[in-house]
């Protein structure tokens, strides 16, 4: 046997194979979802998730490789930012912390420029049982919204406590949340000075919420808002009203009352997002908006589902605020029961 002719014979055989499979595996490349996307995309989703690998609350709750490995896939045919929109969505579901959500170039411009001159739904007013009442709605949008949002509430309290009131409905029914500074603004004289919750991070790090005359501090950050103006009886009673569709800042604000004595929450569960969200702007004027954060409470009790009230009662939207509103019958009827309140 020429064993030199055999090998000849399988060395050919062995080269044709390697050959073959160096172009089926030029062609899959070529082919690859990831060799289709732009550079300037690729950087672009790249950006994105890195920012969320490393902000988000519940990241250590995701499989990376895949998820990025998915994005990358979903996004393989990416031009330019906007085709990676889809994949940056999938990732922020993938967190499932319900919160965080992503905002086009458009919508991200319209959230931060709405500039209103009233606030509707924010009002302030004495029941005629004698507690002082006052919805808080949600507010997001410019400087001066927020500055009319905080002028409004705040003349509206203060006229009420002028007619003398014994307690204090705190409505949050239908608050979706947005900024929690200038609902803090108006409702502070309320929830008396000292720690009233605190911003909990993924790390377990703390940063407290205080009140201090009158003012809402955030960490070592004041509120550039202004100061609400004090009460006529300081430490009143407070009933706190909440439904499926109080959420976010409005649960903020629900958050902040837990703890607090003389004070019981009437109502339905909240939405069940009780957590801190922060937007970080992309490339092109898009935004992340990142939930980064549990909320606690005074106690030091954090939150991160539904917040149920403390006596549950079912209210239809359209019963608020009539003869059928069993939450703020509740309400007023347990004020009328405290000290100093006939």
């Amino acid at each position: 046997m020429d064993h030199s002719s055999g090998l000849s014979r399988w060395g050919v055989l062995a080269l044709t194979l390697l050959l073959a499979l160096a172009t089926a595996c030029s062609q899959h490349e070529d082919t690859a979802p990831d060799h289709r996307m732009s550079p300037k995309a690729r950087t672009y989703l790249t950006a994105a998730l890195d920012l969320i690998q490393k902000r988000a609350l519940k990241r250590d709750e995701v499989d990376w490789p895949e998820v990025r490995r998915t994005a990358f896939a979903q996004a393989a045919d990416a031009r330019k930012p906007s085709g990676t929109y889809p994949a940056i969505e999938g990732v922020l579901s993938a967190l499932g912390d319900g919160h965080s959500r992503f905002l086009t170039p458009a919508a991200a411009k319209q959230s931060s420029g709405t500039s209103l001159d009233t606030i509707p739904g924010l009002v302030a007013k004495r029941l005629r049982s004698g507690p002082g009442y006052v919805a808080l709605p949600g507010v997001q949008g410019s400087t001066h919204t927020y500055d009319t949002y905080v002028r409004q509430g705040q003349g509206a309290v203060a006229a009420t406590d002028r007619k003398g009131t014994c307690g204090w409905v705190v409505d949050l029914r239908g608050n979706r949340g947005g900024n929690m500074y200038p609902m803090f603004a108006v409702i502070a004289a309320n929830m008396g000075d000292g720690n009233v919750g605190a911003f909990v991070g993924a790390d377990g790090k703390r940063t407290v919420w205080t009140v201090k005359d009158r003012n809402l501090k955030v960490g070592t950050n004041p509120s550039p808002l202004p100061v609400a103006r004090p009460l006529s009886r300081t430490h009143p009673a407070v009933a706190v009203l909440t439904d499926s569709q109080t959420a976010s800042a409005g649960e903020a604000v629900t958050v902040a009352f837990r703890g607090r004595p003389a004070t019981r929450s009437f109502g339905m569960r909240t939405s069940g997002v009780p957590t801190g969200n922060r937007r970080h702007r992309l490339s092109d004027g898009a935004a992340l908006v990142l939930t980064e954060m549990m909320e606690a409470d005074r106690t030091g009790r954090t939150y991160d589902g539904p917040i149920p009230p403390d006596e549950e009662f079912l209210v239809e939207p359209k019963d608020i605020g009539t003869n059928r509103d069993r939450a703020l019958d509740a309400a007023t009827r347990w004020l009328g029961k405290q000290p100093g309140c006939p």
